[in-house]
């Protein structure tokens, strides 16, 4: 979170010193870094699917009985 905060100062700095090219490259970057921060958080919320498979399924010996 604190590179997305980082790209957005920076583009506004290269927006301000009228960089549109640097400030442009600048958001994106931070554009980016949000977006995966956020991400990362999502995935922390959300069950494992690891733990989801393992209760679904019944074992062999159960099947032919």
């Amino acid at each position: 979170m604190i590179l997305a905060a980082v790209g957005g100062v920076t583009a506004a700095f290269f927006a301000f010193r009228e960089n549109f090219d640097n400030a442009f490259v600048a958001a994106a970057v931070g554009a980016v870094c949000w977006f995966l921060s956020y991400r990362q958080q999502i995935r922390e919320k959300l069950p494992k699917e690891d733990d989801d498979e393992q209760e679904d399924e019944v074992p062999d010996e159960d099947l032919h009985s």
